[in-house]
């Protein structure tokens, strides 16, 4: 399965308000391997920079004055994402962004030249409602050492969330190529696993305390009265032995 980890940076948050794409990064995952290929650009908006998008990725208009438009790239960048699975964080923005410079180049729409596109946001929120999940916070929640960021950047963004990607989906732990692991031939990729011997582990027990016994009892008297003595289950064994408490 090919898979790219895709990321761009723009001017702002609009882009039928104008804005528009500076830099884009790609990065390649077969199988669940990273294999090294990648694709970066750094795009001329053709416009200003404005501040507030200046303190998020550091790229002023003076840099990007000389770098190619988007139309310059476009051949490449469908290229190399073609027939692929594009893997995004909050993929509405990205995907919005990339089918409005499309458009302006009059190119089909992003989906017409790819597989599918997953959004990793999704993917976090359905696995942690409630919680913060930017990038940011992802990469400290699954231990991905993000230290190195500083800066907004398309590349470096998309590399953190395929290790991110890898952890949400728990296939593996990193995304080191090691060639050891290939299959031997005539072994036909087996796994060996180690059998664990459990009956070594001594589990402690630890009995309630007569507080806790007298709660729990309460507990039941008053499920007892609720139901009106319908309670579907008894104690017939006879009470543990309290623990005094420590």
């Amino acid at each position: 399965m090919r898979q790219i980890f895709f990321d761009t940076e723009t001017t702002g948050l609009n882009p039928e308000s104008g804005d528009r794409v500076v830099d884009i990064g790609c990065v390649e995952m077969v199988n669940r391997q990273l294999t090294g290929r990648h694709l970066h650009f750094y795009l001329n908006p053709e416009r200003d920079m404005p501040e507030e998008a200046f303190r998020v990725h550091g790229l002023s208009s003076e840099f990007l004055a000389d770098k190619p438009k988007f139309a310059d790239v476009v051949d490449e960048l469908l290229e190399f994402m073609r027939g692929a699975e594009l893997v995004i964080h909050n993929a509405a923005f990205d995907v919005g962004f990339i089918n409005a410079e499309l458009k302006r180049c009059g190119r089909a729409p992003l989906h017409e030249c790819v597989a599918s596109v997953r959004d990793t946001l999704l993917m976090a929120r359905d696995m942690f409602p409630g919680k913060a999940n930017s990038l940011d916070a992802l990469c400290r929640r699954l231990e991905v050492d993000n230290s190195n960021r500083g800066l907004h950047g398309a590349v470096k963004d998309a590399e953190l969330l395929a290790e991110v990607y890898i952890r949400l989906t728990r296939g593996q732990d990193s995304l080191v190529i090691d060639d050891s692991a290939a299959s031997t031939p005539g072994q036909g990729g087996a796994m060996e696993i180690a059998a664990i011997d459990f009956s070594a582990f001594a589990l402690p027990v630890i009995a309630a305390t007569a507080e806790e016994l007298a709660l729990h009892d309460k507990v039941l008297a008053e499920l007892d009265k609720a139901s009106g003595g319908k309670r579907i289950w008894q104690v017939d064994a006879p009470a543990a032995e309290a623990v005094p408490a420590a």
